[in-house]
């Protein structure tokens, strides 16, 4: 098992899931756990959680995310961005 800790930065309010609800765009600092797969000849290593961390009012709350729920989300962040911008 690794965990990666990194930043992630929604541009607009976005949800993660239907538990969660909506949240603000901005910078939000997330840990990825991975567990290690291994193949012949090959090491990869597959998401198993993600931790984002919303930070309001001088309090942290960490919230559980499926990898897939993450990875929607950022694509839908992407989606609006590229909606925006006019040949």
């Amino acid at each position: 098992m690794r965990t990666t800790k990194t930043k992630v930065t929604f541009r607009d309010s976005f949800i993660l899931n239907r538990n969660v609800g909506e949240l603000p765009g901005g910078s939000y600092n997330i840990e990825i756990d991975e567990e290690e797969i291994l193949t012949p000849g090959r090491t990869g290593y597959r998401r198993t959680a993600i931790y984002f961390f919303v930070e309001r009012d001088r309090s942290t709350r960490m919230i559980s995310v499926e990898p897939a729920d993450f990875e929607s989300a950022l694509s839908r962040d992407a989606e609006k961005r590229a909606c925006r911008v006019s040949p």
